[in-house]
């Protein structure tokens, strides 16, 4: 598909921002520093990639204020560069519209409501009593179970799997492999086995949610598990049952959260972070990647437990003095006490 070309200024005047340098620049595609050529707009974030300026060759770029006069490229201020940068790849890149309709091969079953401006590729399966909102597209190979409820504008991509009942609001973006509403891991042992518990609940989904591919979302137990507007998951995350997560909070990839925990709102959870079962984690947390949490953080801030990687055996040696803390601090703890002693003595 041709792309259209956008000047400086009618950019400016959908999104904001004050144009300096030539207003009539005019620019096809976003790029980064590096790759940016005649005709693609870039961005600078961050001060650290200033010196990368002097060798771009957008043909525009976008800058906060305070590297309003860092070049004299034609460019776009703005108080958030990236922000406004992700606006402008959304307006040049725009999500192909899927033609709404039903394909022959796709299993509707009885009593499923489907507005008709929905779109149901091949191969979709559709159960009973399902309801999809308008405008949504449910792509090749997905199962939708049984009284499954899907907003307005939803996208599905290939293979998505949601199991009964579940809900799922508008606009949400559900990746390929994605499982919404899978059992709980929930057992019991008794006289030497494992009973299997019942996983009676649902997941149940807000407005504008994103769900990276692969990523597993379990249904309650008892309760449902709940996923507030905005929230933003990236790929292979493993939420367990009954957990709930605040609006507007972003998740890398590979995180796991083991069940009954609650994240609060505006959270930022990095990559591979571990969270156990039954914790409360309050609204505005950061936690690094790599960090596991193994206790309720009630205050805002941000958080890190990594240990630093270092050359193999200095990470022995270490790891080794690690597993003797305890005995250390009753060490230090007893040459306290006898420190203490000499000096009344004295």
């Amino acid at each position: 598909m041709k792309q259209v070309s956008y000047r400086l200024a009618d950019l400016a005047a959908r999104f904001g921002g004050r144009v300096l340098g030539n207003a009539d620049t005019t620019v096809s595609q976003v790029s980064t520093l590096d790759s940016a050529q005649a005709g693609h707009l870039t961005f600078l974030a961050s001060g650290k990639y200033r010196a990368q300026l002097a060798a771009t060759r957008a043909g525009a770029i976008i800058v906060g204020v305070a590297d309003a006069d860092a070049t004299q490229i034609p460019r776009i201020v703005c108080d958030n560069p990236y922000a406004y940068f992700a606006k402008v790849s959304a307006f040049l890149n725009p999500v192909p519209q899927a033609v709404p309709g039903i394909h022959p091969s796709a299993v509707i079953g009885d009593g499923a409501q489907l507005d008709p401006s929905a779109h149901i590729a091949a191969y979709v399966v559709i159960g009973a009593g399902a309801s999809i909102g308008a405008g949504s597209v449910i792509m090749e190979g997905c199962s939708i179970g049984a009284g499954v409820t899907i907003g307005v504008n939803a996208r599905l991509y290939p293979r998505v799997v949601v199991y009964h009942d579940c809900v799922l609001g508008n606009r949400l973006i559900a990746h390929s492999g994605v499982v919404i509403g899978a059992d709980g891991f929930g057992i019991a042992m008794d006289e030497g086995r494992w009973l299997k518990i019942p996983q009676i609940g649902r997941v149940v989904i807000g407005d504008d949610v994103e769900i990276g591919a692969n990523t597993t979302i379990d249904r309650g137990a008892l309760d449902d598990t709940v996923i507030e507007d905005g929230v933003k998951l990236d790929n292979q995350i493993q939420v367990a049952h009954n957990v709930r997560i605040g609006a507007h909070t972003a998740i890398a990839g590979c995180v796991g959260i083991a069940g009954s925990t609650t994240i609060g709102r505006y959270c930022r959870i990095g990559g591979s972070a571990g969270i156990l079962g039954h914790l409360q984690i309050a609204d505005y947390v950061e936690i690094s990647s790599f960090t596991l949490i193994g206790k309720s953080i009630r205050e805002p801030g941000s958080y890190t437990g990594i240990y630093p990687f270092s050359k193999n055996d200095e990470w022995r040696k270490n790891a080794s003095h690690l597993r003797h803390l305890d005995a250390l601090a009753d060490k230090i703890k007893l040459l306290q006490q006898e420190i203490e002693a000499l000096r009344r003595k004295d």
